[in-house]
């Protein structure tokens, strides 16, 4: 399979259940499973709707959210409820064994390109990414991209205005907040519009819209997360425009190494990797 992907399918011949999620943990997939009865579900709420599994809630999946900005996997909010993780596939059968394995472990697959020169890797990186830009232009309707002053939403529009062989539909948010400054995105994305001749349209949202919208947004938050609140007005104002189906840059930078802690933290390690039990020191810390 390829692609994102979460699915069930229950084995009539074999009375069990194969539980299984993508490579990268795109779709989510939660179950809860207290002995008796497994209940499982794309979305936590789904779970909870059955009034049938505990809310008591989880430490670690609030710590997490609090230090990371998102719930780190296996955990969610509910100490009931696990989020099966990405690479994963869980098979359990209505006696209660259970066998889970990982399939797709990412930080192997990096290890094993290590050693490819530089050249073949432009050259493979950019193949892959031309067909996948193919594979995610095909559908039912009209295709757009959210546009930010990123690499990563550029990039996406270079290589589909490559295989689109028609004008894309483009879309920037904007902040008011932010507006004729340096953290204003709006005016690089008009340039990158421009460049490729997209439809662009740019939208503004200010932040007296967030407390308007404060309760629809975490209703339609499954598991709270930081970078959930741009998605959500982004998502709104496109579909404002009509737009049923976009692509964007998130997950670009964790992948291609963009935020300066990808930098940062290698460099303080090798800086302080002399001084004696700087280990010990690290895990007191």
């Amino acid at each position: 399979l390829r692609g994102m992907f979460a699915f069930v399918i229950w084995d009539e011949a074999k009375k069990g259940m194969l539980l299984a999620r993508d490579p990268y943990g795109i779709k989510p997939l939660y179950y809860n499973d207290e002995g008796g009865t497994l209940r499982v579900a794309s979305q936590v709420k789904a779970l909870l709707a059955g009034e049938a599994v505990s809310t008591a809630p989880n430490p670690a999946g609030h710590v997490g959210f609090f230090t990371l900005g998102y719930v780190p996997e296996p955990h969610t909010m509910y100490e009931k409820i696990q989020s099966l993780p990405a690479g994963t596939s869980l098979w359990l059968d209505r006696d209660g064994k259970r066998n889970q394995s990982t399939y797709f472990n990412f930080q192997s697959q990096i290890t094993e390109l290590e050693n490819i020169t530089l050249k073949a890797s432009k050259e493979e990186l950019r193949a892959a990414l031309i067909e996948t830009a193919e594979f995610h232009l095909i559908s039912d309707v009209p295709v757009g991209v959210f546009l930010s002053a990123g690499l990563d939403s550029a990039s996406i529009m270079a290589l589909v205005s490559e295989v689109a062989g028609k004008q894309m539909e483009t879309m920037t948010l904007r902040f008011e907040e932010f507006a004729d400054s340096s953290l204003d995105e709006a005016p690089m994305a008009a340039e990158i519009a421009k460049l490729y001749g997209t439809r662009h349209q740019t939208r503004t949202v200010k932040g007296a819209d967030f407390s308007q919208e404060k309760d629809d947004l975490l209703r339609a938050m499954d598991q709270p997360t930081i970078d959930g609140v741009n998605t959500y007005f982004v998502a709104k104002e496109a579909a404002d425009m009509g737009l049923k189906v976009a692509l964007s840059g998130v997950g670009g930078d964790e992948l291609f190494g963009g935020y300066d802690s990808f930098r940062q933290i290698p460099s303080l390690v090798g800086k302080l990797g002399w001084i004696p039990c700087v280990g010990v020191l690290g895990a007191a810390f």
